[in-house]
């Protein structure tokens, strides 16, 4: 439905300190530093259930429990669930885009509180948080991730262990952007690895990967099959805001 880490750890504090440094904190909810937001705020579509139970795709009417869309029925994604907090739209996307490449982080726990809402039944079966990685290349030119930053603030909230070193993108990937469902598939195929020294950390665990913007799922799928094949038991979705619109099925 769409409706309008427990002790502090010093050097991570530390680190903290030194991105606040480099991007000082900004505002995310307008683009108008002497607005509150709260216009920007009153347009976005939130989304909670019904919607479909692996996917999360939002439903408009209240449906039997487990249902899937028709593109999960045809193509099952290799994670178990994935949930967004709201609806990726032209409402919204001032707010990701000043969050993902404007450097605006003050909103960061405005937004983690939303997927908290989004993923709580997630949440509550977490074992392990871990953020969807970004290539070297692309963290150098970006200085930092936003999908860690979300993944960071959700752990330390919610008392979840964070592990940034156990899924490493080994590949460097073009942009998603302006891709089709199957090309996007392509582009993140065999992109992701689990370091052999990392795999006894995620053996039989629940894992919830973060993101910030799901679009056809490629990258979460991608990043599923990964960890399942290092020996995840389950493999689940947390992301900011998701892409809503009807799409053709997978071939």
């Amino acid at each position: 439905m769409v409706f309008s880490i427990p002790k502090e750890n010093p050097l991570r504090r530390a680190a903290e300190y030194a991105l606040d440094w480099i991007l000082p904190p900004q505002s995310l909810l307008s683009i108008d530093p002497d607005s509150d937001g709260t216009p920007l705020w009153h347009e976005v579509k939130f989304i909670d259930e019904p919607c479909c139970e692996a996917c999360g795709f939002p439903f408009e009417y209240s449906a039997q429990a487990e249902v899937l869309c028709l593109r999960c029925s045809a193509f099952r994604p290799a994670y178990n669930r994935a949930r967004s907090a709201f609806v990726y739209d032209d409402a919204s996307r001032d707010l990701v885009l000043g969050f993902k490449h404007g450097g605006r982080t003050d909103g960061v726990a405005l937004f983690t509180a939303q997927m908290s809402r989004a993923g709580r039944k997630l949440l509550n079966e977490t074992d392990i948080i871990i953020p969807v990685p970004l290539h070297n290349s692309r963290l150098r030119r970006r200085k930092y991730n936003q999908a860690a930053i979300l993944a960071r603030r959700l752990a330390k909230s919610q008392g979840l262990q964070l592990d940034t070193d156990s899924l490493l993108r080994r590949r460097k990937t073009d942009s998603q952007g302006g891709k089709s469902a199957s090309g996007r598939r392509r582009n993140v195929q065999g992109a992701f690895t689990v370091p052999d020294n990392r795999r006894e950390q995620i053996d039989g665990k629940t894992i919830l990967l973060i993101d910030d913007v799901m679009t056809t799922g490629a990258t979460l799928n991608a990043c599923a099959k990964t960890l399942k094949r290092a020996g995840a038991a389950q493999v689940e979705a947390l992301c900011l805001a998701r892409v809503v619109r009807a799409a053709n099925l997978p071939t």
